[in-house]
């Protein structure tokens, strides 16, 4: 995983990372990881979890029945694969 020093940053800007830091509960250097992976997130990426729920929505399926595919769903892991 690659590491980023920032140099030279402002005392002010330092007290308002840590700040906001302490009031989302995390820690500074996960704030700021937070901060910058909002940053570059793709604007209107649509998840494909959220795609599957709209068009079962779109089917006629109400929440409720959605809430029964989670009941129903297999909760352990898959294996990966493995190729030897």
């Amino acid at each position: 995983m690659a590491m980023l020093t920032v140099r030279n940053l402002p005392d002010a800007v330092h007290r308002a990372l840590r700040m906001r830091a302490v009031t989302h509960g995390r820690s500074m250097e996960a704030e700021i990881r937070h901060i910058l992976e909002a940053a570059v997130a793709p604007e209107g990426r649509v998840k494909l979890g959220s795609l599957l729920a709209d068009i079962g929505r779109e089917a006629g399926l109400t929440d409720d029945e959605l809430g029964i595919l989670d009941q129903v769903r297999d909760p352990t892991p898959s294996r990966p694969v493995s190729f030897e």
